[in-house]
């Protein structure tokens, strides 16, 4: 990019500049330039970001706006994101080496999950109950007040809705913290919000790296943070949150989640979905579906399939994430990059699996690309096959029976989302309620959807986001007992 990106924090509707203790500098992971240089926010500005939450929630205008006007703020945000789609395509395409068609993807997605929880701004409606012992009760719901988020890099964008939207239809504020991998797209749809008509300090930008997310976790005027990432980072929000003021988290912490080709599965679709769509982003999804179970009587027809196109997808990195016809990019940074090197090269030594495809570099690429990659019955306790690669790694085993697929496919610390091809209606729903994860996609992955609820089982994180799930994620019940004998 040539332009000088934005990289100031966005404060009550205005960018500030502070005298930062520390910065970090973004690198293309295509050819290595710099992208630009972010400060890194430091208790100060997470104390003002906090203050002007606040001051928004406590006494400013929005305190005072209907549920309609909320609701009409949302929907012109969300016009207003899609004129950003090109401008956020180059950002992204820059900042993680995203394709370009991919991220303005995202951005649509985003602009709809706005729409979604401007629909629902004006319907969180309550509950009565007749009197039975002398009282009549009524249940209200109200907002937390103060609300956070920590995004995770691999779709930042989509983070903006999944945790700003349903907060702010909800009646909330809100300071939001992006990755320091991916700063800069929303710090470019942060003016959108002033011009959308939201007060100054209802929803604010901050940059940083894992110090700033550990002032929010621990900030004691948050009353609820939202958390995407890993389980490390994860448990350490978690603590902080509980050792603090105790304040409500939502945390989504990826997974190893499983796939299950059973011998009547549609062969074509199967192959399609576990290479094309796993590969979506450089296999860097928090869903995807990288343990592979194929049942044995078809497993050498499935396993050459699924060879061959890992070998044709090389063809879908293109030249450049930027051009429109780039359909795969590089991994997101150097620490992401040898991060998967790591974990292959532990396949090749330590893994006893046996690599079918892939596992190196991709030559005649100057950036951070690495081979999609398939390795064959992995030992149980190795590395690649418990552990979450976050990128084009795939493990593949076969199983016997339904019984034997389930038990694997439950044999994880996570439990994010699965997926099982099968042409027996019965044999699908029968398996998909064995599954221990929050998703499960038929004949299919099971993508996102603004009106059902995504989130983990186990170790993949508890809370959910989208659908009304997501939006009562951030209300808090409130019971009111009137004693009818006075």
């Amino acid at each position: 990019m040539t332009s000088k990106l934005e990289n100031r924090h966005w404060i009550n509707n205005e960018f500030v500049e502070f005298a930062a203790k520390e910065s970090y500098t973004v690198r293309s992971p295509f050819d290595d330039h710099v992208v630009g240089t972010v400060p890194v926010a430091d208790e100060s500005v997470v104390d003002r970001a906090v203050a002007a939450a606040r001051e928004a929630y406590e006494r400013g205008p929005w305190s005072n706006f209907t549920p309609t006007q909320r609701a009409h703020c949302m929907l012109k945000l969300a016009d207003l994101i899609e004129t950003k789609a090109d401008e956020i395509a180059k950002i992204e395409a820059a900042s993680i080496g995203q394709p370009a068609g991919s991220s303005r993807m995202i951005t649509s997605m985003c602009a709809s999950v706005y729409r979604y929880y401007a629909g629902w701004a004006d319907k969180i409606a309550g509950e009565s109950y007749k009197e039975e012992d002398g009282s009549y009760k009524i249940v209200q719901y109200e907002p937390y007040g103060v609300c956070a988020g920590i995004a995770a890099w691999n779709a930042t964008i989509l983070y903006v809705a999944w945790k700003i939207a349903p907060a702010l239809a909800a009646g909330n504020t809100f300071v939001f913290k992006s990755s320091e991998k991916a700063p800069f797209s929303p710090l470019l749809v942060a003016p959108l919000y002033k011009e959308a008509g939201f007060p100054p300090g209802v929803v604010n930008f901050i940059s940083g790296n894992g110090l700033t997310g550990a002032l929010l976790s621990a900030h004691m005027d948050i009353d609820k943070i939202s958390f995407t990432g890993s389980g490390v980072t994860g448990r350490k929000v978690q603590d902080a949150a509980a050792k603090s003021n105790l304040k409500k988290v939502t945390l989504e912490l990826g997974g190893k989640s499983p796939a299950l080709i059973f011998d009547d599965a549609n062969l074509e679709n199967a192959v399609t979905q576990n290479s094309q769509l796993f590969l979506w982003n450089t296999g860097q999804v928090c869903a995807a579906t990288s343990r592979v179970f194929v049942q044995k009587s078809i497993a050498p027809k499935f396993i050459e399939a699924l060879k061959n196109a890992f070998k044709n997808a090389e063809g879908a990195f293109g030249s450049d994430p930027a051009q429109a016809t780039t359909m795969l990019g590089p991994l997101a940074d150097k620490l992401q990059y040898d991060r998967v090197m790591s974990f292959i090269e532990s396949g090749k030594a330590e893994s006893g699996a046996e690599l079918l495809v892939g596992g190196n570099k991709i030559e005649g690429h100057k950036g951070l690309y690495v081979q999609p990659t398939i390795f064959l019955n992995a030992k149980d306790d190795a590395k690649i096959y418990r552990e979450e690669i976050f990128g084009p790694v795939l493990n593949l085993r076969t199983f016997e029976t339904e019984e034997e697929a389930v038990k694997l496919a439950n044999d994880t610390a996570y439990g994010l989302s699965s997926a099982l091809y099968t042409e027996s209606i019965s044999r699908a729903l029968r398996v998909a309620s064995k599954i221990k994860a929050g998703t499960v996609g038929i004949n299919g992955v099971a993508f996102p959807a603004n009106t059902t609820p995504f989130g983990g089982f186990k170790q993949s994180g508890y809370g959910r986001e989208l659908g009304k799930a997501g939006l009562f994620a951030y209300l808090q019940e409130k019971t009111i007992s009137i004693n009818m004998a006075v």
